[in-house]
């Protein structure tokens, strides 16, 4: 009788990039990593193949020293919306600040008002070219925030656009509640009436049927409160649902903290965070989410204190922020160079960014984000030399192959 092979498929002289560390012991030269039922079975390097009599694999593929990554994960957008806004960016070139175009009537409220008057099928149809952007550079795992309804109707017109994506491409979409975005034009001058609404109404309307997979909001001096925060992550908490915060990008409001107290899965921005909440996300093991998109597109001179967040060893994500207003942006490769380039983060540090921490940042480090035993075989074999090549050459995609099983 023949012996069944170990694995299903076995990839051989291979480069791994497990993404375990931030440093080149993630690194395994010569290396094959064993699939079986769609998750890693085994790695190692090839002197340490087991010695066996029984086929090693059905399939067994020589990678040629191709790297092999995790799949790229995409861990803040907002990239289902109506409208665009375009003539906020030339608003901006002319000097125009983010807080003058919001008060002036622009800014979020605008999106809010193109994307009331969308169907789902334009708010789909808009999306559809911002996810297959993202996945042409090995994106399969992308947040979608809501939070341009700002009325329960549309909140849920959002969130069932962004769930519908993974019926159209294979990707994992991580839906978020973002109701506490902005003050909607009919509670003009009652942010805590509105306050009221989304977590007596809203949200567990919402959350019943099953639409969110998690929840965050906008502590800022344009936005809300502390205080109006707290009651949001209280109804969310007794929802059974993790928070995630919009934190100190313009100013420092203690929202990190805030969120760092409900072990809160990450704090967003983060430009004016103080030091006792990056020791507070530390502690609570909060992921700090970096957009460079943002502050490249505000002309933000406040750095993120990555020397800080380093210090406190707070794990950093990098995302595109993909937003029609503050970060036009559907390239996670291009953000990962800005990573390097402006917030002067190591190339070891970027790709772990966009693998291990971002999967910690939406709560799927138990299946995503490394290369483990055990783990989903959701990877990307890259035709490079090194993985620097994915954050240091812009415009050409190198050549790849994605592989992605969501039902293993």
């Amino acid at each position: 009788m023949r012996t069944p092979p170990l694995w299903d498929t076995l990839y051989c002289h291979a480069n791994l990039a497990t993404m375990m560390s931030s440093d080149d012991e993630s690194f395994i030269l010569n290396a094959a990593i064993a699939i079986k039922d769609g998750r890693i079975a085994w790695l190692g390097a090839m002197d340490d193949l087991p010695k066996t009599p029984q086929p090693l694999a059905t399939t067994i593929i020589d990678a040629q020293q191709q790297w092999i990554t995790p799949v790229l994960i995409d861990c803040h957008t907002h990239l289902v919306y109506g409208g665009h806004r375009a003539e906020e960016f030339a608003m901006k070139m002319q000097g125009c600040s983010y807080s003058d175009i919001a008060k002036a009537g622009g800014g979020i409220v605008s999106t809010v008002r193109a994307t009331r008057a969308a169907s789902e099928e334009e708010l789909l149809a808009a999306a559809l070219p911002r996810v297959k952007a993202l996945m042409n550079e090995g994106v399969r795992i992308i947040e979608i925030k809501s939070g341009y309804g700002l009325d329960a109707a549309t909140e849920k017109k959002l969130l069932r656009v962004a769930k519908q994506l993974q019926s159209h491409y294979p990707i994992q979409v991580q839906a978020t509640f973002l109701g506490a975005h902005a003050v909607p034009a009919e509670f003009a001058n009652d942010a805590e009436g509105y306050i009221d609404h989304l977590c007596q109404h809203m949200l567990p309307i919402l959350a019943a049927e099953g639409l969110i997979d998690a929840v965050d909001g906008f502590c800022e001096t344009i936005a809300f409160s502390r205080d109006q925060i707290k009651r949001v992550f209280d109804t969310a908490t007794s929802l059974g649902l993790p928070v995630k915060l919009h934190a100190e990008q313009l100013s420092d409001q203690q929202g990190a903290e805030l969120v760092a107290h409900y072990q809160g899965l990450s704090a967003d921005h983060l430009e004016f965070v103080s030091e006792i909440s990056i020791a507070a996300m530390a502690q609570a093991k909060t992921v700090a989410v970096l957009l460079p998109g943002a502050y490249y597109y505000l002309r933000e001179t406040q750095l993120p204190p990555i020397a800080m967040l380093r210090h406190y060893q707070v794990p950093i994500a990098l995302a595109t922020d993909c937003n029609p207003g503050t970060s036009p942006i559907c390239s996670l490769r291009l953000i990962m160079n800005m990573g390097c380039v402006l917030f002067k983060l190591t190339p070891a540090e970027v790709l772990l960014s966009v693998t291990k921490h971002a999967a910690q940042a939406l709560g799927l480090q138990q299946d995503y984000g490394t290369l483990e035993v055990g783990k989903k075989a959701a990877m990307i074999v890259w035709k490079i030399k090194h993985p620097v090549e994915l954050m240091y050459e812009l415009g050409v995609i190198p050549e790849h192959t994605v592989l992605w099983d969501t039902q293993s």
